[in-house]
């Protein structure tokens, strides 16, 4: 199996700018991307800070993921303006069909598929040859600090077999030994939250999680 670089991707769900400029400032200087939880109220229950306010407290220089848990993505993913470009925009499944992709495609953008714990691998079938980014649930989207739900394990094995070159990120639920039993599985993204705002010390509590899946098999040490 071809050996995939680690990535361990601070997670942020902000509804404030100031919160997001916090956040962003006290883990950029330790990683190579950060994943940004966008909402609209209507995918999920939750929102956060609206598109137009996350472009403008994000620095265009460093490099992000959006996760966009919105009904209509293709609307709100040009509302980043220049952040729109050069950064990978993960979309779900659960909303996606075949105009709607097509019109994502139109933008021109980086584009990868998130999916719910609940939701089949069979649902993306019309897609999954047209990205090499995904996004595996392991949580139910909408809300931080909840339990990581070990039954998507399976779904990351079934989609590290028909993908063994993609990038595939787990996120929900993210802390040591819960990252050891995504990477296992096949992950090799691995996005966290509370488990790394949760401690006062962020550098140190991404090195945890880097240290707790150092070594494993299928993944190598970033240089």
């Amino acid at each position: 199996m071809k050996k995939r670089c680690l990535e361990i991707i601070p997670a942020i769900l902000s509804k404030t700018k100031e919160d997001m400029i916090k956040k962003v400032s006290l883990v950029a200087p330790h990683v190579k991307m950060i994943h940004i939880d966008m909402m609209d109220g209507k995918f999920v229950p939750n929102t956060t800070l609206s598109t137009g306010e996350t472009a403008g407290a994000l620095d265009p220089k460093r490099r992000y993921i959006f996760h966009w848990m919105v009904e209509r993505p293709e609307e709100e993913i040009p509302k980043l303006g220049r952040l729109s470009s050069g950064n990978l925009h993960l979309v779900h499944a659960e909303i996606l069909n075949k105009s709607r992709w097509a019109a994502l495609k139109k933008l021109g953008v980086l584009l990868g598929i998130a999916i719910n714990p609940e939701t089949p691998l069979s649902t993306i079938a019309e897609y999954i040859e047209e990205t090499e980014d995904f996004l595996i649930m392991s949580v139910h989207p909408g809300f931080s600090n909840q339990k990581y739900i070990q039954d998507v394990e399976e779904k990351i094995r079934e989609l590290r077999k028909k993908k063994p070159n993609a990038n595939i990120e787990v996120d929900g639920g993210i802390e040591p030994e819960t990252a050891k039993r995504a990477v296992m599985a096949g992950a090799n993204w691995l996005a966290s939250a509370s488990a790394i705002f949760g401690k006062d010390d962020v550098k140190n509590a991404i090195e945890e999680i880097k240290r707790s899946v150092r070594g494993l098999s299928n993944v190598q040490k970033n240089k």
